[in-house]
């Protein structure tokens, strides 16, 4: 019996009532098998005694004698106050709503008392303690060398409001009496000897009971270890799925996750590109690009970079064997069921060129007589793209379309019948792309960029768009796929939750490109920025101000917003500049106007919230103040700041910071200061936040782990997918299908 079979509801524990029962509910605990699975946050070691004057150190544990009651406050604001002594030093217990303790703790008796003491009003007091008599009376002399009753370590759980930790504990004990017996590994053998872990019975009965420290990190080993396998099986299958086979995966070494083998075009791992191409792999890219690619590269008015070169590659070749195996497919030539399809995730820096590598993409699927859909997550961003694209491709014959909700009904209709004719070769648009009413001729090709933006749902909505039978009921093609991400992503996270992609990753920056120089000014000195900014736009510039708030009804209080702040822009900082205000409340056609407006810098000076996060490329701009940006998570900082520095000269960041930042945010703030590179800063991330909050960035909502920490945790990662990887490879015919998490 796996511990999920456990469907036992709780209050069929004895001493859960329907209200402890409501409270569990409250944590997402309905079951027994949820109980037990419910892990400690943390451990309290009551094994030593910690008397009263030893309080600054740590919780106090220690034997006591009730010395008095008072009470302060009157009527329904009465309260107790317990005065106990240790025989050295007296303190004060502070019984908020506790009262009925006069009568339980009588003056004289002896009790074990923990909890959190400081001094207040010249007493040492407590207000957070668990208290326990041992004796109605006595003296405590006689006691100090018998045990504490609670000298033990205590598990510590999360709680919500009207459950304690005697309730949960109480609770947990009573599920391992009943329930324990039937638990069954759920890790093979073969894995649970070489790695040396504990049964899984075992494993939950020392993670909620564990005596020793030693037994806290057995458990904990094998329950992390056991969940990222899981996981990571459910990775090697929908690699298994589609691209036939599953890649090797590798074990970590010196304590570091591996890197990839960067020619390897079946191997998931993140392939970083660094090192210089030899002038063979040059010759052999430029031989090997189709006709229309070869325009394409011959029409650039400057050199790819060599990262995009070899990303380029890896999706010609990628993208040329899913075709070859789709003709031997239907030739009746090719044993497997499904061809291979193209999934990767390209990650690169903002102003990388990542749109340039899939338009490359795209030409090669055009060549393979397919279609394209590139889909962003706002229209002022797929406009952008669309506008890119019409001017590198039509020239070159292709037949570029753009569609949204809001493309006029009578133009709508002419475009959705040629992309069902196949008149159309590249669609580039928002979700209006999956929707109902939209068909394709041939969709081979389906980018989606800023794809942290998009819900698992959606994205596989246009995916289903390209699905296909080819009149042959047993085999379904599915479309390639390319995911964009110019939010960078550490390399633990892209093993995790893209860990059945080829992740690519672009970092060298087009030449003639300038490290954006950033600077940290503190509330009160933004002055400064001002004027620095002042001399940008003297120079013909122009440049961003950025606010966390819209307006005053969108805004908290102490937050600043772009519409209060923009008058002060216009009318008192910057009279002489043309400004503009955009925000999401504007309507998108009012928005792409600013813009426009904005690009042919009719106006100089915009001031905005994040709604220019993404799809703003105005080579112009050389400064942008963020104003609070201790109010912005580090990613987010990163991409604002990536709408400056698109041109060749050089830019500026100004992060003004709130005078009550937190050290957190002090060191949020000094490395976005230190450095440019996003992957730096993406790893600092993970590091100061954890994965918790890094993963709604990457879309991980399916990504649900209970006590594995990908941060912490990266060793024990690398070898669960090792072993995952090659019992799924050794297994494939007897390894079910996980559902997806």
């Amino acid at each position: 019996m796996k511990l999920d079979d456990i469907k036992s509801p709780v209050s069929s524990l004895s001493g859960i009532g329907p209200a402890a029962a409501k409270q569990f509910a409250k944590l997402n605990i309905f079951t027994v098998g949820d109980l037990l699975s419910f892990y400690p946050k943390t451990y309290e070691d009551r094994r030593q005694r910690i008397p009263l004057d030893k309080f600054q150190f740590g919780k106090v544990h220690t034997l006591a004698q009730v010395t008095a009651h008072e009470f302060f406050g009157y009527g329904k604001m009465k309260t107790l106050k317990i005065i106990i002594s240790d025989g050295n030093v007296s303190a004060s217990l502070i019984c908020f709503n506790r009262t009925f303790l006069q009568h339980s703790l009588p003056t004289g008796c002896i009790v074990c008392i923990t909890g959190s003491f400081t001094v207040k009003y010249g007493q040492i007091q407590s207000t957070d303690f668990d208290i326990t008599k041992i004796a109605d009376f006595g003296i405590i002399e006689d006691y100090k060398d018998q045990p504490l009753p609670d000298a033990e370590i205590l598990p510590v759980y999360p709680l919500t409001e009207g459950l304690t930790q005697k309730t949960v504990r109480k609770a947990v004990s009573a599920a391992i009496k009943q329930y324990m017996k039937g638990i069954n590994n759920e890790i093979p053998d073969e894995f649970m000897q070489s790695r040396n872990l504990l049964t899984k019975q075992k494993a939950i009965e020392l993670i909620h009971t564990a005596q020793t420290p030693a037994q806290i990190q057995d458990a904990r080993r094998t329950l992390i270890y056991e969940e990222l396998f899981h996981f990571q099986t459910i990775i090697a299958q929908r690699a298994l799925k589609h691209k036939g086979s599953v890649p090797e995966a590798q074990l970590p070494m010196d304590n570091e996750t591996c890197t990839s083998n960067t020619e390897s075009a079946q191997s998931p791992e993140v392939t970083v590109h660094s090192a210089p191409l030899s002038p063979e792999f040059i010759d052999s890219f430029i031989k090997n690009l189709s006709p229309v690619q070869m325009q394409l590269y011959l029409r650039l008015p400057f050199e790819l970079t060599p990262d995009q070169i070899r990303v380029i590659h890896q999706m010609n070749e990628d993208i040329d064997r899913g075709y070859k195996e789709r003709v031997c497919l239907l030739n009746g030539t090719f044993e497997k069921s499904n061809p291979f399809t193209m999934q990767r995730l390209l990650q690169g820096d903002v102003g990388s060129g990542k749109t340039l590598a899939a338009f490359f993409a795209c030409l090669r699927i055009i060549s393979w007589k397919g279609q394209c859909a590139l889909m962003a997550p706002t229209e002022i961003l797929a406009r952008q793209h669309a506008e890119k694209a019409a001017e590198l491709l039509e020239p070159l014959g292709l037949k570029v379309a753009f569609l949204t909700g809001n493309v006029k009904s009578a133009g709508r209709a002419r475009l959705l019948k040629e992309l069902k004719s196949g008149g159309i070769d590249f669609v580039i648009g928002t979700h209006a792309l999956f929707s109902k009413n939209v068909q394709y001729n041939d969709l081979q090709l389906v980018i989606i960029d800023e794809q942290h933006r998009f819900g698992v749902v959606q994205r596989q909505a246009i995916i289903d768009k390209g699905r296909k039978s080819e009149e042959h009921p047993e085999t379904v093609f599915e479309p390639h796929l390319l995911m964009m991400s110019a939010t960078p992503i550490p390399q633990t996270l892209a093993l995790t939750v893209f860990g059945d992609l080829d992740v690519s990753v672009i970092r060298s920056m087009p030449k003639g490109r300038k490290p954006i120089t950033t600077y940290l000014v503190k509330e009160g000195n933004e002055h400064n920025a001002y004027e620095a900014v002042r001399k940008q736009l003297e120079q013909g510039h122009q440049a961003y101000f950025v606010y966390p708030a819209i307006d005053a009804e969108t805004s908290v209080q102490d937050i600043k917003s772009a519409e209060e702040n923009f008058k002060n822009l216009s009318q008192n900082i910057f009279p002489k500049y043309r400004c503009a205000l955009l925000h999401s409340k504007i309507s998108e056609d009012e928005q792409i106007a600013i813009l426009r407006d904005f690009r042919q810098n009719k106006i100089q000076v915009l001031a905005a919230t994040t709604v220019i996060e993404v799809g703003v490329d105005v080579p112009n701009a050389t400064s942008i103040v963020i104003e609070q940006a201790d109010r912005f998570g580090m990613a987010q900082l990163h991409q604002l700041r990536g709408r400056v520095g698109r041109g060749s000269d050089q830019s500026f960041c100004f992060l003004i910071y709130s005078q009550k930042i937190s050290k957190s945010g002090i060191e949020r703030m000094r490395i976005l200061r230190q450095s440019t590179d996003g992957f730096i800063i993406a790893n600092s991330d993970l590091k100061l936040r954890g994965p918790g909050e890094i993963t709604g960035t990457v879309q991980s909502g399916n990504l649900a782990l209970s006590i594995a920490d990908l941060a912490r945790d990266q060793n024990i990662l690398m070898q669960a997918r090792y072993d995952a990887f090659s019992y799924v490879k050794n297994h494939t015919n007897s390894v079910k299908p996980q559902n997806d998490w």
